[in-house]
């Protein structure tokens, strides 16, 4: 029996919705690295994109467990001598851009490298409601029924 390897001709990519609100980041994040990758089909071939199209809606409603919305803690560097910067999870779900702990969380998670970046280019991240992806018919995905960790009140 030989081993099947799916061709990016073989793949059919659908879209997925889901709605972040209230759903621990961590958890989401795993479960949207796993949809991207492709790991939850059965045609799952590691060195080809069979993942799908991922869009995340609310994601300044997520939440962290424990005492990391003040504790953790982001680091970048600027390029200069002495330029690292830090800014808390907190201050960055506050700010204009809170949907960068989504897409940070699940870039951690994916490898890096061509493959790796080609796949984050399937993830949309909103910070509202709204999102303009409602010609591809995407499908909801409700995260918080598969585990009830996954959710936080």
């Amino acid at each position: 029996m030989k081993t099947y390897s799916a061709k990016p001709a073989d793949i059919e990519k659908k879209w997925v919705v889901i709605d972040a609100t209230g759903l621990v980041v961590g958890r989401l994040a795993t479960i949207i690295a796993m949809r991207l990758k492709g790991k939850h089909r059965p045609i799952y071939t590691p060195h080809v994109d069979c993942g799908d199209n991922v869009i995340v809606v609310n994601a300044d409603k997520v939440v962290f467990t424990g005492r990391k919305r003040e504790q953790k803690v982001y680091y970048h560097h600027t390029g200069f001598p002495g330029g690292i910067k830090e800014r808390t999870a907190k201050f960055i779900l506050e700010g204009r851009f809170p949907e960068r702990v989504i897409e940070k969380a699940v870039e951690r998670m994916l490898a890096r490298g061509p493959l790796g970046r080609k796949i984050m280019g399937n993830l949309r991240v909103y910070k509202g409601a709204t999102h303009p992806h409602e010609a591809q018919q995407p499908v909801a995905l409700d995260v918080g029924s598969l585990n009830r960790k996954n959710v936080r009140n």
